[in-house]
């Protein structure tokens, strides 16, 4: 290294490119004298970890420091650690200035910035569903001191979906934790706050996706028959061995963002979730997509598995064991998928709405529904001429429910007017005369599965709204 450090001083040293982020954090950014000695910065510096590269920064031409330089250790926490206690210090006795520390950027991000304190102290972990946010605590508290933890659950049943964060008060004490601890956590740097898209429904439900689901033809989700383009990738290997989950692990060796992510995922209905993380043991994408059923995660995996993205760069998708009995999943999704034909069946041919009548009664009986929700009893329907107080947007996934099945689940929190389909589309509206109806509906409906169909309930835009909406596409 020293020779090394002379051939610095005469201009051309550099590490290589190719390890200069390996591990990512690893490498720190020094504001220093332009008299600094690189003798100087390792015999300051080699304490806290072994040192890989010193490279001092030198004009081209007069060869001359330009008080800038860089330290590679092999570790992140040994960066890390000499950031928090070198930043701010001085070099030598006859040094005036202190210098100042930074974790360089990588040199595949985008950004010309430095990395902050902030984005290195919250790390992303895969935990059992069962654990409580004292579980995570003390098993991540041994390797310093937590400012908090959390624990990401599901906004409608408030089960836990196994992922959380641990947010340290030091960058040293994060990476810690992910160079240390048990490698089934998969612990990893978390994506800072402002730069997750964690995207609300609502926009997602507001924006052109409505546009090509409608015109997605209505057959069986789960067909498993060979796809050409993927005739490369041996999609059968394992399978019977393989756990089976709603979740799934992605792997790229091109990073991607979560927006890149949630784009390719959200081909196949269902995406509840999708998360990029930060490996720090390599420049690879990484992230881990969740669905709302078993049959979207298995068709996803099948579908995605292989694809080329982009093209030339192929994504490895495989199942998260999350320790969810798979007899039980595959018992739902068969259930789920029997309800989505027999709705579609009647859907797409109205007149076979005869086939769905139990024990041969009249069509007056009422339509049956299959459903988890705990559902009010059936009130009457309100006059048709009654004035509109509240109307409300319905998103069907992945096919609209027959109109008699929606009129007695809406006409169950009273002051029912009417309820009618967008045709061609997955969309439709429900009238209601009273507001405190209308909020009912949408507090119980929004979000749950009736016969195999999800529910998407909100407020719909004024006409007003909606017919300026559309004189701008024009």
């Amino acid at each position: 290294m020293d020779e090394a450090g002379s051939s610095a001083s005469g201009g051309g040293f550099r590490p290589g490119v190719d390890s200069l982020d390996e591990p990512p954090n690893s490498r720190i950014f020094l504001v220093i004298s332009k008299y600094t000695p690189e003798s100087v910065l390792r015999e300051r510096f080699s304490p806290f970890g072994e040192i890989q590269d010193i490279w001092v920064v030198r004009d081209k031409h007069t060869k001359e420091s330009k008080g800038i330089a860089f330290v590679k250790f092999a570790r992140s926490s040994q960066a890390c650690r000499a950031m928090e206690e070198m930043h701010g210090q001085c070099l030598g006795p006859n040094d005036i200035k202190p210098i100042k520390v930074f974790i360089a950027q990588s040199r595949s991000s985008g950004s010309h910035r430095d990395v902050e304190d902030e984005e290195l102290t919250r790390i992303f972990v895969m935990i059992p569903k069962s654990y409580t946010e004292e579980d995570l605590r003390d098993k991540f508290k041994v390797y310093g001191d937590i400012e908090y933890c959390s624990i990401i659950k599901n906004k409608v049943t408030g089960e836990s979906k196994g992922l959380g964060y641990v947010r340290y008060l030091k960058p040293s004490q994060a990476a810690q934790a992910i160079e240390n601890c048990d490698r089934s956590f998969r612990a990893i740097l978390a994506e800072p706050k402002n730069k997750a898209s964690e995207s609300s429904e609502q926009d997602y439900y507001n924006n052109m996706r409505q546009e090509a689901l409608g015109h997605e033809p209505r057959v069986n989700m789960f067909p498993f028959e060979q796809q050409p383009e993927f005739s490369s990738f041996d999609k059968n290997d394992n399978r019977g061995q393989e756990a089976i989950s709603k979740r799934l692990s992605i792997v790229s060796r091109v990073p991607f963002t979560e927006e890149q992510l949630f784009s390719i995922f959200d081909i196949v209905p269902g995406l509840e979730y999708c998360e990029v993380q930060r490996d720090p043991y390599s420049n690879y994408g990484h992230g881990v997509v969740q669905y709302f059923n078993v049959a979207s995660a298995i068709y996803a995996k099948y579908k995605l598995h292989g694809f080329q993205y982009p093209p030339g760069n192929r994504i490895g998708v495989s199942f998260i064991d999350d320790g969810s009995n798979a007899t039980d999943l595959l018992r739902k999704m068969a259930t789920q998928m029997v309800a989505a034909q027999l709705a579609s069946m009647v859907w797409n041919n109205p007149s076979q709405q005869q086939f769905l009548q139990f024990g041969g009664s009249s069509g007056s009986q009422l339509p049956q529904i299959q459903t988890d929700v705990i559902l009010p009893s059936c009130k009457k329907k309100a006059p048709p001429e009654t004035p509109v107080k509240e109307r409300l947007f319905i998103v069907f996934n992945p096919h609209p429910l027959p109109l008699d099945v929606l009129e007695d689940i809406f006409c169950r929190f009273g002051n029912l007017i009417e309820v009618y389909l967008v045709s061609g589309k997955n969309v439709g509206y429900v009238k209601y005369a009273d507001r405190i109806s209308a909020n009912d509906a949408i507090a119980t409906l929004h979000g749950k599965i009736l016969n195999g169909v999800r529910l998407k309930v909100m407020l719909a835009d004024s006409p007003r709204e909606e017919s300026n909406k559309r004189q701008r596409t024009y």
